[in-house]
């Protein structure tokens, strides 16, 4: 009974470090602007019990998905990352998958019961996070994917959050797709320069592969922008009409410091985009992804907006400096 119970706390706690829980808010506040934004148009159709069970499942998705990618990433792991568990043998990789499929299975199941369109978005959600393994190796699509896999954690809390809305598409949602789409994807470009060695070994063909990490460092500063320009265009275009920007003050505050840390980002990556510093400058990155998508939050409830913000860098932080080690 010892034995057994030392090996199910040795597989749960390699388990939950391969979660990288640090990133957890990247998923939890990209779904939480659809359950935000529900409520904001639905008030009379959600629940805060209902909330609370959609905003746990959306941070805990990261970490159940996160299994699938170390397993498909084992190659280049054993190279970029050798102490990470499913590398160094402490988590098996198939009872891990198993109990990545069986939540999986559980959240599904959930989200039917809720509403069973929201269905849709999971479906597609794991199915790009399976092609991202793959895509990696095609450049900037790789990217492209992995942004329009973790837009599928808004649709998702949108869709969960109660009834089926009509109409069910109009162009501020698109937009807002969209820029979730774009800001994890360039989030994931800046992740790629702490895995280059490990990358170029293993075949895997990044755009800073291909083109080099000192080139792939002008990349990052143009990248930066791209959210702030994709807005503007929006507002230019009537997309996202301003005066539908209901908190005007608390959405510029967060969306200049949103930009700050973006440009910041870019610019640790500029300085060092080889070399140990490329891990820890991976907060920084999750912390200017994580502040994007809580701007778009506060075009409809600034006040939340101002709380995820600090709470998002505070926590962030203490998280991923539970994860002191490069290479794991």
């Amino acid at each position: 009974m010892t034995t057994s119970f030392t090996k199910l706390f040795i597989f749960t706690r390699a388990y939950i470090k391969s979660m990288r829980l640090y990133y957890a808010f990247i998923t939890g506040i990209a779904g939480w602007i659809g359950v935000s934004f529900y409520t904001f148009c639905e008030p009379d159709q959600t629940s805060q019990p209902r909330n609370i069970l959609l905003l746990a499942m959306l941070f805990l998705s990261w970490g159940i998905n996160q299994i699938i990618n170390d397993y498909q990433g084992l190659p280049e792991d054993r190279i970029n990352a050798p102490h990470r568990p499913m590398v160094t043998g402490e988590l098996s990789p198939i009872p891990a998958l198993a109990v990545s499929g069986v939540l999986m299975a559980g959240v599904v199941a959930v989200s039917w019961f809720l509403n069973p369109l929201s269905v849709i978005p999971v479906v597609l959600g794991v199915g790009l996070n399976i092609l991202y393994g793959h895509a990696k190796t095609w450049s900037l699509m790789g990217n492209v994917i992995f942004g329009l896999s973790i837009a599928m954690c808004t649709a998702y809390g949108f869709l969960a959050a109660g009834p089926t809305p009509t109409p069910l598409f109009n162009s501020n949602r698109i937009c807002v797709l969209v820029l979730v789409a774009l800001m994890n994807g360039l989030m994931t470009f800046y992740t790629y320069f702490k895995d280059y060695r490990g990358d170029k070994r293993a075949g895997v063909k990044t755009f800073i592969v291909r083109h080099g990490p000192r080139a792939a460092r002008y990349a990052g500063l143009v990248g930066a922008l791209l959210p702030l320009g994709f807005f503007l265009l929006c507002l230019r275009m009537e997309w996202i009409p301003f005066n539908s920007i209901l908190y005007p003050r608390d959405f510029i505050f967060c969306g200049t410091m949103a930009t700050l840390l973006q440009v910041w980002t870019a610019i640790l990556f500029f300085r060092n985009p080889t070399g140990e510093s490329t891990y820890f400058s991976l907060a920084m990155n999750i912390r200017a992804c994580a502040a994007g998508q809580i701007a778009l939050i506060a075009i409809f409830n600034g006040t939340l907006a101002l709380y995820l913000f600090s709470a998002s860098y505070i926590f962030i932080g203490f998280l991923f400096n539970l994860y002191k080690d490069a290479r794991s």
